[in-house]
């Protein structure tokens, strides 16, 4: 028999608090050289700093690509910011890699179990050289469609929404660029410029840091955040700041690039366009990324209401007690996760979440075994033009 006493048992979950959000994880996917057995190409690896690329075997002298780009990741985002770094064959091309029926991408997401927000793709740039077409490599407008199919496979297969991120290599010619807004690749940019004159490639891992770094609502060239770390950049041979015009024209046509801003140092990303027109609702990264958080948000708080059993009324409709609490349910999910975050445009102190749930009372549940819910969620405006009428104050005596 045991000595009398008091038990106390400590409860857990009654906070509420949020955990950790992996937003920002992604995916850099980039030809690379295999260095003995500890870094194996087509395998995924877990990083938090450049030394963890190093303790694999990994240094600039047996993989300068990579070790840039995840150098560059870390000069944008801090140290203990996750990144998966998977290596290819040189010779693999994006529209292969990207190929959901043949490519490795898709066994990628299969294996990171839908953790993977986005796939940032690069190739070597020391592979040898091609003939561009419409100004740059073709190889970049082959891997627009086969990226935004694989996207929207992870989107309603995995239930994992991801954006891809192609590197508009060996540019030449803005003028011979196609335009991304006649295309529909709402789930696909392209980043063109780099951080060496000529180069062929592109800064992809400035823009996966930028990208990592910034909570899904922020537009990854916000002048707010500071200047990308590089101190140089180009756009093909000439440097940022005499290529204005081939800039202007390529943000008009939907391209990633970097810019300046009079009276600030440094550069800055030009926006966060995707491929597609722009009156697309998802024609931004920062709408994409926070569509798709809501998405896995909805996902998985209704997840738990399948195959459960509602309770109806005699014409086969939901009872309002039900339906009420799956709309609480999914508006209470978004408000933790996004909300509270300050990742929805709502006035929080009004009440607001910057969320609406509707379930229709007269749909059929018993005869359909359906329920049909719409959600939508409200993204915040952006200051892409500011125009000032300026003038003397001046009062007159008459």
């Amino acid at each position: 028999m045991p000595l009398p006493s008091i038990k106390i048992q400590f409860l857990n979950g009654q906070i509420g608090t949020v955990a950790d959000s992996q937003d920002g994880l992604l995916a850099l996917v980039c030809g690379a050289t295999a260095v003995a057995s500890t870094f194996v190409l087509s395998k995924a690896y877990l990083i938090y700093r450049l030394a963890g690329l190093e303790d694999l075997g990994v240094t600039a002298e047996n993989n300068a690509a990579l070790y840039r780009h995840v150098r560059d990741f870390y000069g944008e985002a801090e140290e203990g910011t996750p990144l998966v770094v998977f290596g290819v064959e040189n010779t693999q091309k994006m529209s292969a890699l990207c190929d959901k029926d043949s490519g490795p991408l898709k066994a990628l997401l299969q294996n990171r179990r839908g953790e993977l927000r986005g796939l940032v793709i690069a190739r070597d740039p020391g592979e040898e050289s091609v003939t561009a077409t419409e100004g740059m490599d073709p190889d970049v407008i082959d891997a627009l469609p086969k990226a935004q199919a694989l996207a929207e496979w992870a989107t309603t297969e995995l239930y994992a929404p991801i954006f891809v991120a192609l590197e508009g290599r060996s540019y030449e010619d803005a003028d011979a660029l196609p335009d991304l807004n006649e295309m529909s690749y709402d789930r696909v940019c392209v980043v063109i410029g780099d951080t060496s004159s000529g180069s062929r490639g592109a800064a992809m891992g400035v823009f996966a840091g930028r990208v990592a770094a910034s909570p899904v609502q922020r537009n990854i060239g916000r002048v707010a955040d500071g200047p990308l770390a590089p101190v140089e950049m180009f756009v093909g041979g000439d440097r940022v700041e005499d290529a204005t015009d081939d800039i202007t024209t390529m943000y008009d046509k939907g391209y990633i690039t970097p810019r300046t801003y009079v009276g600030r140092s440094g550069y800055f990303w030009t926006d966060d366009r995707m491929a597609t027109d722009e009156v697309d609702d998802y024609s931004h990264l920062s709408l994409r990324r926070v569509i798709d958080k809501a998405c896995r948000i909805t996902y998985d708080t209704l997840l738990d209401y399948m195959l459960d059993e509602i309770r109806v009324n005699t014409d086969g409709t939901m009872q309002d007690a039900v339906l009420k609490n799956w709309q609480a349910s999914a508006e209470n999910a978004i408000r933790s996760n996004m909300t509270a975050r300050g990742e929805l445009s709502a006035d929080t102190s009004a009440g607001e979440s910057g969320c609406s749930v509707y379930i229709d009372p007269s749909q059929n549940v018993l005869a359909t075994s359906t329920v049909l819910v719409t959600l939508k969620v409200r993204p915040f405006g952006y200051a892409r033009n500011v125009e000032v009428q300026l003038g003397f104050q001046v009062e007159t005596n008459t």
